[in-house]
């Protein structure tokens, strides 16, 4: 059972989230506001689901606010259609997006997903010249400079560093990382990994490479 924050303005949406994820025993409170949301200590759930459109405080400004008091994923329900706005929200700290209207399986498989890896053990360093991963503590260096990648951008490096040198598609790597095929959701993996090479290149490394029409792979 995991302690679930969901905020939405639709009474609705939040009936149907309460009722849709507790059928799987989860613990979940709803906030119609970000004000109630922020009031309801963010830091103290294990996964956060956010609406995008809401009166006043919108999700994205929301999810930078609760991102910085938390490492749990931080998942977007959005009825905006636009690519960017999704690559938006990617941008601002959030792990993944469900698209409206969502059917209670899709809700329940990335829910399932996301609280499984964090589940997983890390009691290893994987190191590449001066890039090093802390899996336990869930931290990439370069040199002595830490790289401040975001959950899903620190998974994604994880599983290619863990098998340096074999090319991986877009969807092997949702399978690997997020656990759950589909097409919307392979698309995200694209903007992950483009985040986090900028960051790492502006630290000074360059371990993920683009293999062109097949996917990415790291550099040992």
């Amino acid at each position: 059972m995991a302690r679930i924050l969901a905020v939405d303005d639709e009474p609705a949406i939040r009936s149907l989230l309460e009722r849709t994820l507790g059928k799987d025993g989860h613990d979940v409170r709803c906030a119609a506001c970000a004000e109630e949301a922020l009031a309801a200590h963010p830091e103290r759930y294990d996964l956060v689901l956010l609406d995008v459109m809401m009166p006043g405080m919108d999700g994205f400004e929301l999810c930078r606010i609760v991102r910085a008091r938390t490492d749990a994923p931080i998942v977007f329900l959005t009825a905006k259609a636009a690519e960017e706005d999704a690559v938006f929200g990617l941008g601002v700290g959030a792990d993944d997006y469900v698209r409206k209207p969502f059917g209670a399986a899709e809700l329940r498989a990335k829910v399932a997903a996301h609280l499984r890896r964090e589940k997983r053990e890390r009691v290893y360093a994987l190191a590449f010249g001066d890039v090093r991963l802390d899996l336990a503590a869930r931290e990439l260096y370069v040199g002595e400079a830490r790289v401040a990648l975001t959950k899903t951008e620190f998974d994604v490096c994880e599983f290619l560093a863990r098998h340096p040198g074999q090319v991986f598609s877009r969807d092997q790597i949702v399978e690997g990382v997020l656990g759950w095929g589909a097409e919307s959701d392979a698309a995200t993996i694209s903007v992950h990994v483009s985040n986090a090479r900028a960051k790492l290149k502006a630290a000074g490394a360059e371990p993920v490479q683009t293999v062109w029409g097949v996917g990415y792979k790291w550099i040992a």
